[in-house]
């Protein structure tokens, strides 16, 4: 395997990872029904829970500590607002390289839910 091809494996290594990274991002922010959490909901909430859960019956608090778990878990995966600039700032640089080798469309993207405006600051337009 030339040198070549071996740059050009790492290199497709690479931009997998980035596209990977923000897509992860852009699926866990899609809008769905109801209020948007926020970091700061999902604290108060916990801290409701945590009062709950010293005066109810066992079905409940069982309930709540699932809750709490899973509140947990979400208030941990959250991405900050610098880490998502930076996923996207990654994501515009490798995008249309990605998707001219992959045959990627500008409909796909916005299919999945990347915005129209990410994808002209990345070059890849209708």
């Amino acid at each position: 395997m030339s040198k070549t091809h071996k740059d050009a494996l790492a290199n497709g290594r690479v931009e997998g990872r980035v596209i990977r990274e923000y897509l992860e991002i852009v699926e866990a922010t899609k809008p769905r029904r109801g209020r948007r959490r926020t970091a700061e909901s999902i604290t108060q909430r916990l801290a409701v829970i945590a009062a709950e859960l010293k005066t109810t019956d066992p079905v409940t608090k069982v309930r709540l500590i699932q809750e709490r778990l899973d509140l947990r878990t979400e208030l941990a995966s959250m991405k900050s607002k610098s880490e998502v600039a930076t996923a996207e700032a990654k994501f515009i640089k490798v995008a249309a390289s990605f998707s001219e080798r992959n045959e990627i469309t500008f409909d796909a993207w916005r299919e999945f839910g990347v915005t129209a405006a990410v994808l002209k600051k990345a070059g890849i337009t209708h």
